[in-house]
């Protein structure tokens, strides 16, 4: 079968039950018989994702990638996405922009002996 293809592209949702044709056919492309007959149809494997806000991000399954670190990085544009609506909603201008003269202002910290003693009086 792969002999008469340069690319083959499978796509589902995991969590879906009508997977099962798609499953079944990446399983065939995958047998030893369809790898021989075409080696130059195997390009590395990619995840794409797409996020709620419609931004779509493909990770190349290359040597040394992890489905850990491909999670790590969705989480984390995650959080990034969610930290930008909350911006949003709360009526302020994304991303936000620091002037570069506070960017090198020192940074006092909280003084917590203080509101501990606060606290007691």
């Amino acid at each position: 079968m792969l002999k008469f293809l340069s690319r083959v592209v499978v796509e589902y949702n995991p969590l879906d039950p009508r997977k099962a044709a798609a499953v079944e056919l990446l399983a065939q492309c995958n047998g030893r018989k369809a790898k021989d007959s075409n080696p130059t149809c195997s390009p590395p494997p990619r995840v794409l994702v797409t996020y709620l806000n419609g931004a779509e991000e493909a990770f190349v399954a290359a040597d040394g990638a992890t489905a850990q670190g491909m999670r790590e990085q969705i989480l984390a544009r995650g959080r990034l996405l969610e930290t930008e609506q909350l911006f949003r909603e709360a009526g302020e201008k994304w991303p936000v922009v620091i002037p570069e003269e506070e960017l090198g202002m020192s940074f006092p910290g909280i003084k917590i002996s203080r509101i501990l003693q606060k606290n007691v009086d």
